[in-house]
């Protein structure tokens, strides 16, 4: 199986675990010359929230690429990339968080899945989470689960 184009998902929950999501995004991609697709999910709520803080000058710009591409996890990951030279692309998606990445995974026909989750207790650690757990289970591609701490 060739790994061209990896899905490295984020939403509001993953800001403390970027630096070890980067690092596995570059670990997989990098060595396989694949493409990352940076899509950071947001529930309506939190796309309205984004757009508020980012101020946008015309609203008819705050689309959900843009409000991404502004997120401030979406520029220090792309950061990350750019200096391990790493081709990606950033989008941005406004809905269930599970659905969307799920539904990312197969517009973009993603070899592979990267999503972020946190540490449980120890009745919480027989499941991943909703978010994880959904797209663990619906994904079309392999899903790579990295732990935060």
């Amino acid at each position: 199986m060739a790994l061209d184009t990896v899905l490295l998902a984020l939403g509001p929950g993953d800001r403390d675990r970027i630096d070890a999501m980067t690092e596995a995004a570059v670990d997989i991609a990098g060595p396989a010359g694949a493409t990352i697709v940076l899509v950071h999910v947001f529930t309506d709520e939190e796309f309205d929230s984004a757009v508020g803080r980012l101020d946008f000058a015309n609203s008819s710009e705050a689309t959900p690429d843009e409000v991404a591409r502004r997120h401030s996890t979406v520029r220090d990951i792309a950061a990350s990339l750019d200096e391990a030279a790493i081709d990606y692309r950033i989008t941005g998606r406004v809905g269930n968080h599970g659905e969307q990445i799920v539904s990312m995974a197969e517009d973009e026909s993603a070899d592979l899945v990267i999503v972020g989750g946190r540490k449980r207790s120890p009745t919480g650690k027989a499941v991943f989470g909703s978010t994880a757990q959904e797209v663990m289970l619906e994904s079309p591609a392999p899903v790579t689960f990295v732990r935060g701490d």
